[in-house]
């Protein structure tokens, strides 16, 4: 290639930098049930990548974290959702209660710093349903070994002191000051929100009244320390009893949440669904299988908007190479749902496909590893919808 084509490139993409921060400049809000950025309605394609500031804790294997943001936001991608706990175990954030790594946090600060240099917003969870990273068994070991008598791990959203615990971590990431930017996490619109945790649910309640009060005390708090940022659940989207024929939308059970009460309160601001159709309804045909992705997104999209009136991102999806069917296939049938429901007014704001790696991550690869670049046909389609959802955006003003 030669100086003049390099320079040019090398010109072009600076420019484009530039215009990302220009866009990443203000915070996302929410209005008339639909996001809101400097006052232009904000539709968005993005992804998870949950590892980035578990990788970025070791500074030799940063441009991992580097190279998917680059590569996502050259794909048109603006939003990215990743973990800010690692509670006890490997390269641990929170190494006991009230106790942090600082050298993991300044992973944190890069992550945050890069997408901000990239143009990504975050969306940050707080603690974790499963045991990976540590989560809320943690909690319940650290607490059983300070005394309290704890008999399972769902006395998470009602035990003190695990209550206690978690508002501490809260504050420790809501409060920090990143040493790369030195802007305060609270005062940083390259976050987008903030999650209460990942998947929360409760085996001992499954009428979602439980974690309706945890969500109410919690959210209040984070709102307390923060009200610049949005703030949501973490929800899959399993329906409870508060409208009881919505349950038959479920994949066959219930986790002990309830979409529509727990999204009802006011301190959270837009709703989340999760949809997994090679576990949730295994063993059904690829096309069984989409017309319930089909029913599991609409209805919930209904619901947003007629009952809650708030935004909902459908913020976990993807499909598992190991299984059967076409993972192209699935992809662009969800994907052409969400902007099909997004044209209707922007109550259903975008996707996050699960899940982005970069290139020598294989042994992070569950399954539902994406490489950009690395496959073209997958590439472009998430590349596609982003650009049509920015452009359904635009066509709103």
């Amino acid at each position: 290639m030669s100086y003049t084509k390099r320079s040019c490139i090398s010109g072009l993409f600076l420019l484009f930098l530039a215009l990302a921060c220009e866009a990443n400049s203000g915070f996302i809000g929410v209005k008339d049930s639909h996001f809101e950025l400097n006052g232009s309605p904000f539709l968005f394609n993005g992804f998870n990548s949950y590892w980035l500031m578990h990788v970025a804790a070791d500074p030799t294997e940063r441009y991992k974290v580097t190279e998917v943001l680059k590569d996502a936001s050259t794909a048109g991608l603006s939003v990215c959702r990743t973990w800010a706990f690692s509670d006890g175990g490997d390269r641990a954030l929170q190494i006991s209660p009230g106790v942090y790594d600082e050298r993991v946090f300044q992973g944190l600060d890069f992550v945050i710093a890069e997408a901000k240099k990239y143009g990504v917003r975050l969306i940050l969870s707080f603690v974790n349903q499963w045991n990976d990273f540590g989560g809320k068994a943690q909690y319940v070991w650290w607490a059983r070994n300070a005394g309290a008598q704890i008999s399972n791990d769902d006395e998470f959203y009602t035990h003190p002191m695990l209550k206690k615990y978690l508002k501490n971590h809260i504050e420790k990431v809501v409060t920090r000051l990143n040493s790369i930017t030195k802007v305060a996490y609270k005062d940083d619109p390259t976050i987008m929100a903030w999650e209460l945790m990942n998947e929360p649910r409760d085996q001992a309640d499954y009428s979602g009244k439980t974690v309706n009060g945890w969500v109410q005390e919690m959210a209040s708090f984070v709102k307390s320390l923060d009200n610049k940022h949005l703030l949501e659940v973490g929800m899959e989207g399993f329906y409870g009893d508060s409208i009881p024929e919505r349950k038959s939308v479920n994949p066959g059970y219930q986790v002990g949440t309830d979409f529509i009460s727990n999204h009802l309160i006011n301190e959270i601001d837009f709703a989340t669904i999760h949809a997994y159709t090679d576990q949730w309804v295994s063993g059904q045909s690829d096309e069984a299988q989409l017309v319930w992705m089909e029913k599991w997104i609409t209805s919930h999209w209904e619901d947003a908007r007629n009952i809650l009136k708030k935004p909902l991102v459908l913020a976990e999806f993807g499909k598992s190479s190991r299984g059967q069917g076409s993972r192209d296939i699935f992809m662009s049938s969800v994907y052409r749902n969400v902007y099909n429901l997004a044209k209707e007014g922007g109550t259903m704001a975008g996707s996050l496909v699960w899940q982005l790696m970069a290139h020598g991550m294989e042994n992070y690869d569950d399954g539902y590893c994406i490489v950009l670049g690395q496959n073209p046909s997958t590439t472009q389609i998430i590349s596609d919808q982003a650009h049509v959802m920015t452009a359904l955006a635009h066509s709103f003003n």
